[in-house]
């Protein structure tokens, strides 16, 4: 898929309300304001659909081209419409190249552990240090082949050259383990359930085929005596 351009036209807006923002929305923008660095907040009107493009990526940072000049800003909300999932308005932070920022960067598992083990997630993200213009759109981690007892922290992360864990570098990323044994015990209870109840219906089955035996062999022998009734008659007469 092609990059999108994030050099981004804004409408410096004077307006403001929910009937403006309702009205902008139509013609296809979306409201933003745009602060930092100490600047005077800044009300802008953005492109709706290249907008929301980019905001397919995490941490997203807009070339905003605003009267003739450039302003690098990277989206720190979006706010979205609970049902229509539509961005009804954003708020962007002023940043220059070379600027180190605080972000939140997902983490995406590759990989699959140990048949019988299990996986937990401890961060669906991690607190990174980066350049604004260099923010890794992920981190991640590999866990293919992982036994009960692998685990990963902050610290243990494989991260991209300039790029630095914020917080606390101990902090429980993803870890295996095997099964408990609370959990062994009811898988035990549960087969020994299984193999009772099995046994249990094919002796029902059982019982039932004999009934059946009996019934037909029963039915067999009132056809014979019968069958030798009518020979009898016909014999005397």
């Amino acid at each position: 898929m092609a990059e999108i351009d994030n050099k981004v036209p804004a409408e410096v807006r004077t307006q403001f309300g929910k009937g403006f923002a309702r009205r902008l929305r139509a013609a296809g923008q979306i409201p933003a304001v745009v602060y930092g660095h100490g600047s005077e907040v800044l009300h802008v009107a953005l492109p709706a659909r290249q907008v929301s493009l980019l905001l397919r990526k995490k941490n997203a940072v807009l070339d905003l081209q605003i009267d003739g000049k450039s302003q690098l800003a990277l989206v720190k909300d979006a706010q979205k419409d609970p049902v229509r999932q539509i961005i009804e308005h954003v708020d962007l932070v002023v940043v220059t190249k070379g600027e180190k920022v605080v972000v939140d960067v997902p983490i995406h598992i590759v990989g699959t552990q140990q048949s019988g083990s299990t996986l937990e997630l401890d961060a669906k993200s991690v607190h990174l240090e980066a350049e604004a213009t260099h923010i890794p759109e992920f981190i991640e981690v590999d866990i293919d082949g992982a036994v009960p007892g692998f685990r990963v922290t902050y610290a243990d992360l494989k991260l991209p050259a300039d790029v630095a864990v914020s917080g606390d570098s101990d902090r429980l990323v993803v870890h295996v383990h095997g099964a408990k044994a609370r959990d062994l015990a009811e898988s035990g209870e549960e087969l020994a359930a299984e193999l009772a109840d099995e046994a249990a219906h094919a002796e029902h089955k059982a019982e039932i085929h004999a009934e059946q035996h009996d019934a037909e062999k029963a039915e067999a022998l009132a056809d014979a005596e019968l069958s030798g009734a009518a020979a009898a008659a016909e014999a005397a007469e």
